[in-house]
């Protein structure tokens, strides 16, 4: 059983975190203990460049992370198959490829094993068209394999956790030094809105001003925050109602709140409340039951990669080995970046070839960086 109270104490600290960033540290311990591993981290990786960062972790060494993101990040197989998922997925080391293929890779013998970490829970949290961040939860020898009791304390707290970092990517109100939570809110170059309960606007900033005056994505006929297109309106009268009963009320729902419906580029809304936590002072303050924050994204692009991957129906393991063969030349190197046999590259080389109608690697290569290609017919 999960102990509701612990859950909503937890969801309120990760709102927190959204505007104090030096929460995080905190709040990654708080989250690794309840979903039940012994480190946990914020982080990102770009699948074209084979690069990444981690931005918030718990329990994780410095020399650690250097090593990963320093040496190995690059041939990780574990990468490609994650950015598959969707946003808001979860998945464990054995949803991304063969656990027994994962502990003989190198980035498993010289790096996983050396911490004594055996599996990584991880859910992806944003996406982009080269690549995401995640929240991950690693696990160690004592406490085996992800199973499925984390995997549901994970689910309760994923959606929160999504919500609070793409706020965060908005504002840092910890970094600002700000004495007041509107003074930053009115230096943000995205659009903010505090608003009450039936979404009067006590306070709006002067992009998010603007952007009303405009009309051409949201309104404010008597004061009330409304959007133009009625269901991103309906979505966020019924998000509004439910900030009013605090963080757990608000759920899974409106993490980033479409507003309009067809646009090359898309308006998205995120809905902080303001009646729970460290939060619930500035809406007393301002009569606010939650803060609005609207920032314009450009469309998703499926990255080269991706879209050979799906064009072709390429397995999980010969996307693992076109990947490597973006950065390596041979059957031998490409065998022994992923930690598996000759042979191995070779059937899947073969399999390459056979779907994608091409005859050396020169060309599978050639063949991903044509899909790259804004111009392509």
């Amino acid at each position: 059983m999960v102990d509701v109270d612990r859950v909503s104490h937890l969801i309120g600290d990760i709102y927190d975190a959204a505007l104090d960033s030096a929460l995080w540290t905190d709040v990654l311990e708080q989250t690794c203990q309840f979903v039940g591993g012994t480190a946990a981290s914020l982080y990102s990786k770009e699948v074209v460049a084979r690069q990444g960062a981690a931005r918030y972790n718990w329990n994780m060494p410095a020399d650690a992370l250097t090593a990963y993101f320093n040496d190995h990040v690059r041939f990780d197989p574990v990468t490609v198959s994650q950015f598959f998922f969707e946003v808001g997925d979860i998945y464990s080391i054995a949803d991304l490829m063969p656990y027994e293929e994962f502990v003989a890779t190198p980035v498993y013998q010289k790096w996983a094993k050396p911490n004594g970490w055996v599996d990584h829970l991880a859910a992806t949290l944003d996406k982009s068209a080269n690549g995401f961040a995640l929240f991950g939860v690693f696990r160690n020898e004592r406490q085996g394999l992800v199973d499925d009791g984390m995997r549901h304390r994970m689910r309760l707290l994923v959606p929160h956790m999504r919500r609070a970092v793409l706020i965060g990517n908005v504002i840092d109100v910890h970094r600002a030094g700000s004495s007041a939570l509107s003074d930053a809110f009115d230096a943000i170059g995205s659009c903010v809105y505090l608003v009450d309960r039936s979404g009067r606007i006590v306070f709006v900033n002067e992009a998010g001003q603007a952007l009303c005056d405009s009309g051409t994505v949201l309104s404010r006929p008597r004061n009330v925050l409304t959007a133009v297109d009625p269901h991103a309106a309906r979505i966020l009268r019924d998000l509004l109602v439910a900030a009013n009963d605090g963080d757990s009320a608000i759920g899974v729902s409106g993490i980033a709140v479409p507003l309009l419906e067809q646009s090359d580029h898309g308006w998205f809304a995120h809905v902080l409340p303001l009646t729970s936590g460290a939060r619930r002072r500035e809406g007393r303050v301002h009569s606010a039951v939650a803060a609005i924050f609207v920032r314009k994204v450009s469309a998703y692009a499926p990255p080269p990669l991706e879209t050979v991957a799906r064009r072709y129906k390429l397995s999980p393991g010969e996307v693992r080995v076109l990947q490597a063969m973006m950065s390596v030349t041979g059957v031998s190197k490409t065998a022994a970046a992923l930690g598996i046999a000759e042979t191995t590259v070779k059937t899947h080389l073969q399999h390459l070839f056979a779907k994608t109608g091409v005859h050396r690697q020169a060309d599978l290569v050639k063949l991903v960086a044509a899909h790259a290609d804004p111009f392509r017919s």
